[in-house]
Formats: structure tokens, C-alpha cells, sequence
């Protein structure tokens, strides 16, 4: 999908503001108007009234920092690159700096680096919460992929140091930053067009399963060690896939799918669904924390005290339903078994939304009753909103550092719903409904579970804080 790049001014006439309020959005492919509603100046003017590009340096260069920063070069000089495996590095520095950035295999050199303004972090789910405390905590403004955590006591330590430390971090879920999809549904939900949610339900698809994957020769341009960072040190492992350019194995994109290193499906798209509910919750003033999950998971291999039996293969939750019970009978359903998305069910009405629709009689209803002109920006936090997707998040990003403004996709809030994934990570695992204590965040009279809420650290890649 191409979005052009207009200025968010409101330099259109009042009748296209009226045609994108109330259109019905049966695709993304529908919008080709700017979004109104806010007297900031458009991004693009503001990066040409700084007359430079924000140095950055690039933690994690594979598919996702690939992506990202070729969404944003134009506003960016990649001047340094950290990748354990080098191959990673040394294409990506070609690619996005005609090879004149410093490469590295430990990030480490890019933090003590005072001529970096950002950092990206885009590594695999395990290192993200170490490299990004760190980073805060050497004064840089991070832009770190989702989820920030592999638990609920890495989320406290990253929101104490950004309290701290004051530092602008944007997470992500550029789902936040999709203005005729998903803002345009919270929108919908800001201006009481569902009246109180009942229910909001986050379809997020099923996990893959594996055979099991052999021991293989460590690849040479891989520090497969630094690549195990703080989890336990295990056998490389491959197996090549006839046919298919991704194989099977415990490293590069597959690492999704091993408890050691993510949450699976929970937290890998979870991470964007569960956010939007969250999202819609809050802004719908019902704040209020979850009280318990309940529900059932199927896993790929046999667990013992929620850990894996089997070692050899992919072992995240292939199938899953849950049930998250908040205050004033409201809930949340966590599944894999419809069509990936997010359903919002107020006393009102509902609506469906996802990367491809924005569905339901409220949005219908717009022909008639189209949304205040301001109703997007507002949802927006008054932040300029110019391009779409991706790359909106990015320009969002880059205005909340120069501003030193809270950005789109904050760690507080991501960390909100982040923990509602992780506690449904923890009842898959034990294969018990689990009662909480948002305030606390504690799981309420059960030892074991809440020794999950944290995990211990690989000698020599522990947190320092």
C-alpha cells in the first residue's frame, strides 16, 4: 500500500476532511487524504527546518531493522551497526550507509559512542530488554521493537529507568501509528460511537510446530554465544527446509517459536492485538487492571512445571483461548482460531478491525454521522500525522525525540497490556487459571506461577541497572 506524502496541515478543503471521516474504509488502499485535526506543523517540514538527519545506531540488523530503517532512511545517518553474526552487519552497513558505518559485534561500543543521537534495537525478543535499559541509561532515545520484555519484572525495570532517565522510547507497534484502521476505530471508541465495552476479543492466529531440529555446525560468521546472551547456553540448531528459503532452528526469525528466547504467538502478535484492546480500554475510561485468565493452550511438546520435556524442537503454544477478567464484568478473549484482528463489543455496537478492514454499524454510520474533525488527532495525542503504517511510527518517533514529548507507542502502556500476554504465557505453561493483583503485580497465592514473572540470567549478561 503507498501513502503519498502530504503535510499535515489542513490545507484541503472542509469536503475532504468529510470524506475520510466518514468513509467506511473497507481497505487500507482507501485513504489517500491527510488527517486533521491538529495545529502541529507537518514532519516533514519540521525534519527540513533541522537541516540534518538523526544520527543513529543499529542494534539487531536483520529483517526488521532492514525494513524500518528503509522506511525512515531519508530522515537518518546510520553511522553504526551491531549484529552478531556478520554477514548481518556488514550487509546492512553497505546497504544503508555505502559501508562507511562502524560495525560491530558488541553493541556495547555504539552506547559509549557520543556522537549517536538514537538508537534501534531490533534484535531477537531476549535481548531487547538488557540493550535498551542500557541505552536509556547512556542518554539515548531508543526506538526498540516489540515485545520489550520476556517478563513482567523486565517491564518494572524498564519503565523505573525511562521514569528516570526521562529518555523518549517508542515501541514497535506501528498498529498505533495505521490512522484509517486502527486509530480511526479508536477514535470510534474515544467518541462513545460503542458505549461501554463489554468485551474486546484479540484474534492472533496459531503457532507453527516443528520436527525435531538436529545439532548442526555453527555457522562461522555467527558468536553463537552472544547470540544466547542471558539464556541458557545450548546446542545451535538447523534444519533445512527443501523448498523454502527459511529453515528450522533456534536462531535467526525461528527463535519465536522456543520459551528460552520469546512468547510465542502470545507475545509475537499479541503484542499487537492485545495492544489494541488495551488501547481501546483506556481510552474508553475503563482503566482499571485485570483481576484473572483462565483458559487452555496446546503446545507442540510435553511440559513439566512449565518447562519444555523435549529440548529439540519448537515448543510455544500452537493453539490457545483465553479469558482475561477485568473489572465491571468487562473481558478480554485472547485466540487463535478466527480471523486474526481485534473486535470491540460495546452496549452500542461493535466493530472489527484489522490490517485490512475496519468493519461494523459504527463505521457504517459514519455516512450519516461522520466523527468531529479532531477526533483522530485526538486519539493521536495531538502528535503531527503524516504518511501511514510503518512509517508513520517512525516519523512519530523522530518528532517525539526532537520535541522530548511522550511518543505514540510508550512503554507504559505497552507494558500494560505486555503483561496481560505474559500472564497468559504463564497459565499456557502450568495449564492453570491465575488470579492477579494489578496493583501488586503479583499473581495472587500461587508460588510457582509467580516465579515466572522473572527469570534468572546467563552469567556475565545480567541486567545492570
Amino acid at each position: 500500500m503507498t501513502h503519498p506524502k502530504i503535510p499535515f496541515q489542513a490545507t484541503a478543503p472542509t469536503t475532504a476532511r468529510r470524506m475520510f471521516l466518514k468513509s467506511t474504509v473497507a481497505t487500507g488502499a482507501a485513504v489517500s487524504v491527510p488527517y486533521f485535526g491538529s495545529t502541529q506543523s507537518s514532519f516533514a517540514a519540521e525534519s527540513k527546518s533541522k537541516n540534518a538527519k538523526m544520527s543513529i545506531g543499529v542494534i539487531g540488523a536483520g529483517g526488521m531493522a532492514n525494513g524500518n530503517i528503509n522506511t525512515a532512511k531519508e530522515w537518518l545517518d546510520v553511522v553504526a551497526v551491531a549484529d552478531v553474526d556478520a554477514k548481518h552487519r556488514e550487509a546492512f552497513g553497505a546497504k544503508f550507509s555505502g559501508g562507511k558505518a562502524d560495525l560491530y559485534e558488541d553493541y556495547r561500543a555504539i552506547l559509549d559512542r557520543d556522537d549517536i543521537d538514537i538508537i534501534h534495537i531490533a534484535t531477537p525478543d531476549h535481548w531487547h530488554t538488557k540493550p535498551l535499559i542500557e541505552a536509556m541509561l547512556a542518554g539515548k532515545d531508543v526506538y526498540c521493537e516489540k515485545p520489550l520484555t520476556l517478563t513482567i519484572d523486565e517491564g518494572k525495570k524498564i519503565r523505573e529507568v525511562q521514569k528516570k532517565t526521562g529518555r523518549i522510547v517508542q515501541v514497535g507497534t506501528q498498529q498505533r501509528s495505521t490512522f484509517n484502521l486502527f486509530v480511526k476505530a479508536m477514535a470510534l471508541v474515544a467518541d462513545g460511537r460503542l458505549g461501554r465495552i463489554q468485551q474486546v476479543q484479540a484474534a492472533i492466529g496459531s503457532g507453527p510446530s516443528s520436527p525435531e531440529v538436529p545439532v548442526a555446525p555453527i555457522p562461522k560468521e555467527l558468536n553463537w554465544d552472544r547470540w544466547l546472551g542471558p539464556t541458557p547456553k545450548v546446542p545451535y540448531r538447523y534444519l533445512a527446509q527443501p523448498g523454502s528459503q527459511r529453515a528450522k532452528t533456534n536462531c535467526h526469525f525461528e527463535f519465536r517459536w522456543w520459551y528460552d528466547y520469546s512468547g510465542g504467538k502470545l507475545t509475537d502478535w499479541g503484542a499487537h492485538h492485545v495492544d489494541i484492546c488495551n488501547w481501546a480500554l483506556k481510552l474508553n475510561g475503563q482503566t482499571a487492571g485485570p483481576l484473572s485468565i483462565s483458559g487452555s493452550a496446546k503446545h507442540p511438546v510435553e511440559f513439566q512445571d512449565g518447562y519444555p520435556v523435549q529440548k529439540d524442537r519448537y515448543n510455544t503454544t500452537t493453539q490457545l483461548r483465553f479469558t482475561v477478567k477485568y473489572p465491571g464484568d468487562t473481558e478480554l478473549i485472547i485466540r487463535s482460531d478466527t480471523r486474526s484482528g481485534v473486535l470491540i463489543t460495546g452496549d452500542k455496537g461493535r466493530i472489527f478491525v484489522s490490517r485490512g478492514s475496519l468493519t461494523g454499524k459504527p463505521v457504517e454510520d459514519l455516512v450519516s454521522q461522520p466523527l468531529p474533525e479532531d477526533a483522530i488527532s485526538k486519539v493521536y495525542k495531538g502528535l503531527p500525522m503524516e504518511f501511514n503504517e510503518r512509517k508513520a511510527h517512525w516519523a512519530n518517533f523522530l518528532h517525539c525525540v526532537r520535541e522530548r514529548k511522550e511518543p505514540i507507542s510508550d512503554v507504559h502502556s505497552h507494558m500494560q497490556m505486555l503483561n496481560v500476554c505474559h500472564l497468559a504465557g504463564i497459565s499456557a505453561r502450568l495449564g492453570r487459571d491465575l488470579q492477579w493483583d494489578d496493583t501488586a503485580e503479583q499473581i495472587v497465592g500461587d508460588d510457582q506461577a509467580n516465579r515466572f514473572l522473572s527469570r534468572p540470567y546467563r552469567e556475565g549478561y545480567e541486567i545492570e541497572m
